[in-house]
């Protein structure tokens, strides 16, 4: 899952960034609002931290043109302002989660981990595709009961293909969700990750079925 992060203290952005890509997420990190506004109209994202005191376009600006947009994308603000005022603001503006700052790495992906469990599968903590599992909780897939061991490229792309069950995504939608913004997004390379990714799910009952000019699809033999 990619996650936005926006926050204009550079040694913050850095921490936070670490944090969450060692919990196994893809984080693109802005420090603008501007930056943010154009990220957000023209990425997918699962998800996106704002900092509300933002250079250029502060973060309550940037969820309103979100907001506008019609967008439901999970938002997480980030303050050092710790006036209720100010969370009632952001909350009323489409924010779903506020942490002020100073605060503890590990709440924070705690936060982001329930916001994202809440907007994928109501609460769930699991996601499934016949033998396949995902928990929510532990970012680790299972396949018949048993941990699914991949590498971080090939568990985005299997990640992206289970958020989206019966719909076909084009390459170019996966290298969108595989590859960050300071990447080089190659549709290409998808093919080899779904090469892989097909190998461990053999004789699971679980496919990747290639619909040619369009997508791929995951389907379970029994769905």
């Amino acid at each position: 899952m990619r996650i936005l992060l926006v926050e204009d203290h550079p040694q913050l952005a850095e921490s936070i960034a670490q944090a969450l890509k060692g919990a196994g997420w893809t984080v693109d990190v802005l420090h603008d609002g501007v930056a943010a506004d154009l990220a957000l109209a023209n990425e997918g994202y699962a998800l996106a931290i704002l900092d509300v005191g933002l250079p250029r376009r502060d973060g309550f600006q940037v969820l309103t043109h979100l907001r506008q947009r019609g967008e439901t994308l999970p938002v997480l603000m980030l303050t050092a302002r710790g006036e209720v005022s100010d969370r009632v603001h952001g909350l009323n503006l489409g924010a779903d989660d506020y942490l002020a700052k100073p605060f503890e790495l590990s709440e924070l992906e705690a936060r982001v981990r329930a916001l994202l469990r809440r907007s994928r599968q109501g609460g769930n903590r699991q996601q499934r595709c016949g033998a396949l599992v995902y928990d929510l909780d532990t970012l680790r897939f299972s396949l018949h009961g048993a941990t699914l061991v991949l590498t971080a490229r090939e568990q985005a792309v299997l990640e992206a293909l289970l958020a989206r069950p019966g719909r076909v995504m084009s390459k170019e939608q996966l290298a969108s969700q595989v590859f960050g913004l300071d990447e080089e997004a190659s549709p290409d390379a998808i093919e080899i990750y779904i090469h892989r990714v097909r190998k461990k799910l053999e004789g699971s009952g679980v496919y990747i079925i290639t619909f040619r000019g369009l997508g791929y699809l995951l389907k379970a033999a029994d769905g």
